[in-house]
């Protein structure tokens, strides 16, 4: 029988690493066994951290093995349930538990969510937010060399530190897209990302500058709060959307699933409430025949625990990868000498128990959080729009 193990600690440590912050979540129990989580909350970890010590009070001697129990508690008990800070330090305390289930039990932690189901996990890579045009193509050319024949643009205009014209970059945009078509050839898969930038009209528009056929994935075209506002887009064309990456429980991907609005999740592991969350969000995926593109834009503990969760379930398609758009310092063996690697464009499932990342724990106190806010774009009227 395994013996009876009991959280001892929870730590969180907002800290830099490179650009963003990173929000990482060390669970300790009384026999010395870790786990490690993290939050998706970029920007706002000083407030996920807040909620984490608040959690910590209560969870000190609980069974860390019950996983599901602890989920409902700490998701219900409040009464003020949900919303993105405290489902994000939900899903860091989530992921760490899991990994300390695999570590006693000696097994991935993708055993216990029901075993692998493959061997390798697909991804898409992306051509950088800083390249546009001739730039983009040029790089989407050397990720096919690369043996990624899933590949992720982003808006032209999006990278500006100031202002975002929502209708001048759906042509430029478009135009883009159609010459890598051309030069790619149809055995690539292409989508764009537009960050929630667009309205329905401009999004509408943006899609009829478009060959027909020629772009696979449109992501997050417009804000998500309204489901009717997408479900009128989707009947106006034909190309497949990715949504969810704002999502932080199971229940806002429902009703996009319900009314067939979408063919890809975008679930984030970090932030819709842990794999506890994410492997339900899967299951209603599978039923309504919608395959999971997780997001992943942290690394790496949040790219092993999407890995676990992408060999686990059977309707994935791609997982997001960073690499090797950018090295944003996370990656750094320095602080993560045990992480995923790509095998070509490919996660390999590790055997390795838990979830298969080592933590160098006195480099990460070492670091401390710097402020880093994401883009407040304008539009040349003087207006706020979305980054």
């Amino acid at each position: 029988m395994t013996a009876k193990f009991k959280i001892a600690a929870i730590i969180p440590y907002p800290v830099w690493f490179g650009i963003p912050n990173q929000m990482l979540v060390e669970v300790e129990t009384d026999q010395s066994v870790i786990g490690w989580g993290e939050s998706g909350l970029s920007g706002r970890e000083r407030a996920v951290a807040g909620a984490i010590e608040n959690y910590r009070d209560f969870l000190r001697g609980r069974d860390p093995m019950q996983i599901g129990r602890i989920w409902q508690e700490i998701y219900r008990s409040p009464y003020f349930e949900g919303g993105r800070v405290l489902q994000a330090a939900i899903s860091a305390i989530d992921i760490a538990l899991h990994d300390i289930k695999g570590k006693i039990l000696g097994v991935p932690v993708c055993d216990p969510l029901g075993g692998k189901q493959r061997d390798r996990v697909p991804t898409f890579a992306s051509t950088g937010d800083e390249a546009e045009g001739d730039v983009a193509i040029e790089r989407a050319r050397e990720l096919v060399a690369q043996e990624w024949q899933t590949i992720r643009f982003f808006p032209v205009g999006q990278s500006s530190e100031e202002i975002f014209e929502p209708r001048e970059s759906t042509g430029s945009s478009a135009t883009m897209l159609n010459r890598a078509r051309e030069e790619l050839g149809n055995e690539v898969v292409l989508g764009i990302d537009y960050h929630h930038c667009l309205s329905i009209a401009e999004a509408a528009s943006f899609c009829s500058k478009l060959g027909r056929g020629m772009l696979n994935v449109l992501e997050e075209p417009t804000r998500d709060e309204a489901p009717e506002a997408y479900e009128a887009l989707r009947g106006i064309n034909d190309v497949p959307f990715a949504i969810g990456e704002e999502f932080v429980s199971k229940q806002q991907f429902l009703p996009y699933m319900e009314h067939g609005i979408h063919q890809f999740n975008r679930v984030d592991v970090c932030n819709v409430g842990g794999l506890t969350e994410a492997m339900k969000v899967a299951g209603w995926s599978e039923a309504h025949y919608v395959d999971l593109m997780p997001q992943n834009p942290l690394q790496p503990v949040c790219t092993a625990a999407s890995v676990h969760l992408a060999a686990a379930v059977p309707n994935i398609a791609w997982l997001e990868t960073k690499a090797p758009e950018a090295k944003l310092g996370s990656d750094n063996s320095d602080f993560f000498p045990v992480q995923p690697h790509l095998d070509g464009s490919d996660y390999l499932v590790s055997d390795i128990i838990g979830l298969g990342v080592e933590v160098n724990e006195a480099a990460v106190r070492a670091q401390s959080l710097r402020f880093w806010e994401a883009p407040h774009l304008r539009r040349r009227d003087g207006s706020v729009t979305n980054w």
